[in-house]
């Protein structure tokens, strides 16, 4: 009795997602062809970052704002400490689940993905293409382009 109870709040929670969105969904078409992002995750970047960007200047400023760019802690010229800063989790937290799901892919973020899982882990990789994915979040919104995929690179590993 709970569980359906439940579940009926949920449902209730998509449609009015659903209705909210509605006035972006041609957007929302368009961003869905990026490699490992889905309707939840647009969502969220949606709820989170927002359609206008006019508050970042640069992707870089974008993803620095989310915490999701890398970290550059260095003194004598040697890098110390790799991590990311703190930021919008939500909006992290997605990200890194985008890349894992576009690690799995034949594309290029998919090899983007399993070439720096090979140096550096997993979990790096996950960031380091969760990063691509915003910054080409941040580009299609702002450029209004499609999403091209670079096929050059997925032609040689294949």
């Amino acid at each position: 009795m709970m569980v359906e109870h439940l579940e009926r709040r949920i449902a209730r929670l998509d449609r009015e997602i659903e209705e909210r969105l509605a006035p972006q969904k041609e957007t929302m078409e368009r961003l869905d062809a990026i490699t490992g992002v889905s309707q939840r995750v647009l969502e969220t970047l949606f709820a989170e970052i927002g359609w206008d960007l006019k508050a970042f200047p640069d992707a870089a400023h974008l993803s620095s704002w989310v915490g999701i760019c890398p970290g550059q802690h260095e003194s004598g010229g040697k890098r110390m400490s790799g991590r990311t800063r703190k930021g919008n989790r939500h909006a992290k937290t997605i990200l890194v689940q985008a890349g894992h799901a576009a690690g799995k892919t034949k594309t290029y973020l998919g090899a983007q993905f399993r070439r720096m899982s090979k140096g550096r882990g997993i979990k790096h990789a996950a960031v380091a293409v969760g990063h691509s994915i915003l910054l080409i979040y941040y580009q299609m919104l702002t450029t209004g382009q499609p999403y091209e995929e670079k096929d050059s690179l997925c032609q040689a590993l294949k």
